[in-house]
């Protein structure tokens, strides 16, 4: 069974940084295109940075220059370094992966780590 787990959320001060991972376990035959997303209270889940097996990254203009992500394919994992954090990035994050555990994919979520900026 396939599975998503997230780690390095938490509190920090705002100006301070970060590092989501998020490893992908299980029977996979391959992985596409791996992301973070977040949601606020209140608020709909939002893309915040996506990365293709080609290594095509994409990220919200709201996070640009502040936030980076990456994978290793030898572990199976996304991380996410999140610099230079401000309050408003305060939300649980989510990763999200489209997995191939045999002829057909589909895509898992993990169970969301938060992440709180004080001011």
């Amino acid at each position: 069974q396939v599975q998503l787990v997230e780690s390095g959320g938490g509190l920090v001060q705002a100006g301070g940084s970060l590092r989501l991972s998020c490893a992908a376990s299980g029977s996979i035959f391959s992985i596409n295109n791996m992301g973070w997303y977040r949601q606020a209270p209140g608020k709909q889940r939002e893309l915040v940075a996506g990365i293709s097996r080609g290594n095509r990254i994409n990220y919200a203009d709201s996070v640009k220059g502040r936030f980076t992500i990456s994978r290793d394919y030898t572990k199976n994992t996304v991380y996410l370094q999140m610099n230079s954090l401000k309050p408003e990035d305060t939300a649980v994050y989510y990763c999200n992966a489209d997995i191939f555990d045999g002829p057909r994919g589909r895509g898992y979520w993990g169970q969301g780590t938060q992440v709180t900026v004080s001011s």
